[in-house]
């Protein structure tokens, strides 16, 4: 089996089925875990799983003066889930044949295509806090893109290009690379964006339902049935899409496959499973140390992450001068 070698495109459709099979496992082992740092006995790991097999099973209601984008709405977020992972490096450390047709800006692009899509769903619900929580995703999102782009630049100053492939091949390449100052400023900008991103205290209380705290829970109110499934599922498929991203471009680009062999192929699924499931540990443990902070406060938080990201441009420039 370890001399056989995969078809690039198979180990594209690979990497999908990686995002798409182990994002609940994932998001179950945080939450499993988190529920234990409060002395709690916690869901099970693999809850997740069961609650989406049995929101497929229930019916889905629509508000009466939806349109059809409210329907529309998880289904697009679901689709750009999917679409990512052929485009950064979850398995493999050599570029794919999508791989080429976008970079980390590109990603980013996406991404934000499904926040809207569900905001625009969740604004067709009419429901009061499902349009506040769209509200709020949709301003602190305005903030953090920003921090993306200059992340961007850095990754482009570093590669002469911002391909996410060919910056995780510069970490790799050397550990002067590794451990420069602007590649590690832009790490921990980024860290700051998926903190963000993924619902974690200090930004939001995660999976909370205190109408106060609630950002991505709130947009969700009024769905059920498959649509419901759909959004738990591509918010779980996201948290890990950008875990990937923040361990095999900037904090521990090792583990992919070097080759197209099957074992070598197969044997990146538990080692980035492994680096993942890390990732959720120290987020867990973030997620239990810190107090939320005030709505008005998280404006700071986001300028902090700019501010590195910009500091990590500023440092490229610098040292090129």
């Amino acid at each position: 089996m370890t001399g056989v070698e995969l078809d690039p495109v198979e180990i594209q459709v690979l990497q999908d089925l990686t995002i798409l099979v182990f994002a609940p496992f994932v998001s179950g082992a945080i939450a499993h875990l988190g529920a234990r740092l409060q002395g709690r006995r916690g869901p099970r790991v693999l809850q997740p799983y069961y609650d989406i097999a049995k929101l497929f099973r229930k019916e889905t209601l629509v508000p009466e003066e939806a349109s059809w984008v409210f329907l529309a709405g998880p289904v697009v977020a679901f689709a750009c889930y999917l679409t990512v992972p052929l485009l950064i490096p979850v398995l493999t450390q050599y570029p794919l044949p999508l791989g080429y047709m976008g970079d980390i800006l590109g990603g980013g692009f996406i991404l934000s295509l499904a926040g809207f899509a569900v905001a625009l769903a969740a604004l067709e619900s009419g429901d009061p806090y499902a349009q506040l929580g769209s509200s709020r995703a949709m301003t602190f999102g305005a903030l953090i893109q920003p921090s993306i782009l200059f992340v961007t630049f850095t990754v482009a100053l570093v590669t002469a290009t911002d391909l996410p492939y060919f910056e995780a091949a510069a970490v790799r390449s050397s550990l002067g690379q590794a451990i420069a100052p602007a590649h590690l400023l832009a790490a921990v900008a980024f860290f700051l964006v998926v903190l963000s991103d993924t619902g974690r205290i200090p930004v939001e209380t995660h999976a909370s339902t205190l109408e106060f705290g609630m950002i991505d829970e709130a947009r969700t109110f009024e769905h059920s049935g498959p649509a419901l499934a759909l959004l738990k599922w591509g918010a779980a498929m996201k948290q890990l899409i950008l875990y990937v991203i923040l361990i095999n471009v900037f904090a521990a680009p090792w583990g992919e496959a070097g080759s197209r062999q099957v074992g070598a192929v197969l044997l990146a699924i538990p080692a980035f499973i492994g680096k993942a499931l890390g990732v959720g540990v120290i987020f867990a443990v973030i997620d239990n140390s810190f107090s939320k902070l005030r709505l008005f406060k998280i404006t700071e938080f986001m300028a902090v992450a700019f501010l590195l990201a910009v500091l990590a441009v500023l440092v490229l420039f610098l040292g090129a001068r």
